[in-house]
């Protein structure tokens, strides 16, 4: 995500130092009839999605998760998964997860493949095995990755 706002900047300020150039300092006066250039249009070509990024999102997810921040694990669902769990009953579970198991179960271990817009990770859960993960459904959304085992 940071690689992406430092793309953007990037490119937005040589587009500001193309449409500053010396040579339009002798044509100030003279009005232009050229078409917009795309100097003047900074574009950015998306940078495709890596398993590494999946990853780093997957283990925060797993510690908000069990460390009971349920408005910041919610804020990882996927828009159809979103559509299906109400904030209020998914932080109540988020909740009673986290007292229940403690805050202490980071994801360790952790892989994830990805193919296009789709992830899968897998990885275990420091003391809890029964919530270690195999091919678990990821998502690109604007971006982002997000949560889709819904």
């Amino acid at each position: 995500m940071r690689t992406r706002a430092t793309i953007t900047l990037v490119a937005t300020l040589l587009a500001t130092l193309a449409a500053c150039d010396s040579s339009s300092d002798d044509k100030a006066d003279t009005p232009s009839s050229s078409p917009t250039t795309a100097a003047e249009t900074p574009t950015t070509t998306p940078t495709p999605a890596d398993g590494v990024d999946l990853e780093r999102v997957a283990e925060t997810y797993a510690d908000l998760y069990f460390g009971g921040d349920g408005q910041g694990a919610y804020a990882f669902l996927s828009k159809r998964c979103r559509a299906k769990a109400d904030p209020a009953v998914y932080a109540a579970t988020v909740d009673k997860a986290a007292k229940g198991y403690g805050p202490d179960h980071p994801a360790t271990d952790v892989h994830a493949t990805v193919s296009g817009d789709m992830g899968r990770v897998s990885y275990k859960v420091k003391g809890l095995p029964k919530f270690d993960q195999e091919g678990q459904p990821w998502t690109l959304e604007g971006g982002d990755w997000k949560y889709d085992a819904c």
